[in-house]
């Protein structure tokens, strides 16, 4: 055939009707159609996501491979980092164990909750975690819930994050995994709860109660509110595993008051010196939960409570360089893209612990001290010459001193 004879084999077109003709040895695709293909076969990937593989023995990961998986990234909280592990596990053998029916024993889900200060942590592993896992997984946040019928969003678009996560595949859906952050923020404003309607706290605690039991939910696809006229999608939350964490910033007054109530009885001079004043959220218990302002429904469907420690010097030395994605390795990869070597003397790192320590920024705030360090250096150098550069203590001191820290005296 002739140059100028060709055609694609697909749609027919001679080559001087298209822009480009891929020629092969026995046909020919023009752009078009290669295009076509290509929509095509990006709709069946989505049908059959790689990441969201068939629920076998072979592939569920064992509580210590996920554990290990975490501690690559994570430093520290090997408590909250165990119960996890094993949470998620355990999600994952309940889907097998439905999936195949041999006798009437049907294990039910342990939804868990993970109280700690802010900056410990707790979304990281949530994160982490999903990189890991070959279900759905969404992370959603408490505070824009409100009960139905009032501003902000309804319970149900929980799940439409899920679904989403999903494509849009109701099945896998139906199996996957949801982090809902900040749940304390949705703790009931009052004792009273006749007062007045808590739109924000407990009437989403109420919402959320058929979501953790298990029923079979209308949900929205592309958002409730926006989209009135869309149809609603049936889910059933019977397998879908929540986990939720908070701050619950106070909740040690509320464990302190707890340990020491006993002022009558056997018990009364009872030493209490054995407790850690410092790290008081290891005693925490379901009772705390409730006088912080979670309805005893909420909690008893939160059946698993795990804590995440305080950090510490060291646990923030090591957050600073030891993870995959640590802040130092980040700020080297940044200028390595524009060519240019970044290195650190070992002092400065303990200088950027101790200004975090002493402004009380926790995890969050190691990249607010390196930011405010490195920010004359990535403002000038991809513009300059100079392609290497070695941070000293007096460097780092010099630039956050000329800073405006105040900014960063955010009290955690």
């Amino acid at each position: 055939m002739a140059l100028r004879d060709e055609k694609c084999s697909f749609c027919g077109k001679p080559r001087r009707e298209v822009k480009l003709l891929l020629t092969g040895l026995s046909g020919a695709i023009c752009d078009n159609c290669c295009e076509q293909a290509f929509s095509i076969l990006k709709e069946e990937k989505k049908r059959f996501r790689e990441d969201i593989l068939p629920l076998q023995n072979t592939n569920i990961p064992y509580p210590e491979e996920i554990k290990s998986f975490l501690d690559e990234y994570v430093i520290g909280q090997d408590e909250a980092k165990k119960y996890l592990s094993v949470a998620v596990y355990n999600h994952y053998k309940r889907l097998m164990q439905n999936d195949k029916r041999k006798d009437d024993v049907e294990i039910e889900k342990s939804n868990i909750v993970m109280v700690g200060a802010t900056g410990t942590g707790k979304t990281l592993l949530a994160r982490t975690i999903a990189k890991k896992l070959h279900v759905p997984f969404c992370i959603v946040d408490a505070t824009v819930l409100t009960e139905a019928g009032y501003v902000g969003e309804d319970v149900e678009s929980v799940l439409t994050r899920l679904l989403q996560a999903a494509d849009y595949n109701v099945e896998a859906t139906e199996r996957g995994i949801v982090f809902i952050d900040e749940i304390d923020k949705i703790a009931r404003k009052s004792d009273n709860p006749s007062i007045t309607r808590d739109v924000s706290g407990e009437g989403v605690q109420q919402g959320l109660l058929k979501l953790l039991e298990g029923s079979v939910v209308n949900v929205p696809p592309q958002g409730g509110r926006k989209h009135p006229e869309q149809k609603m999608v049936p889910i059933d939350t019977t397998n879908i595993l929540f986990i939720c964490g908070g701050a619950f910033d106070g909740i040690e007054k509320k464990i302190a008051q707890r340990l020491n109530t006993r002022v009558v009885g056997y018990t009364a001079n009872r030493d209490h010196s054995g407790y850690d004043r410092d790290n008081m959220l290891q005693y925490v218990n379901a009772t705390d939960l409730k006088a912080y302002g979670l309805i005893p429904e909420i909690v008893g469907r939160l059946p698993i409570l795990t804590y995440l420690e305080q950090l510490d010097r060291t646990a923030m030395r090591r957050i600073l360089t030891e993870p995959k994605n640590s802040i130092i390795k980040q700020y080297v990869k940044l200028f390595d893209l524009d060519r240019i070597k970044l290195t650190f003397d070992e002092e400065v790192y303990d200088y950027i612990v101790d200004k975090t320590t002493e402004l009380k920024l926790g995890a969050r705030g190691l990249r607010s001290i390196v930011e405010t360090i490195m920010m004359d250096a990535m403002f000038n150098m991809p513009s300059g010459t100079q392609r290497e550069l070695h941070v000293t203590l007096d460097y780092a001191r010099e630039n956050f001193e000329n800073a405006d820290v105040n900014r960063l005296q955010i009290v955690a």
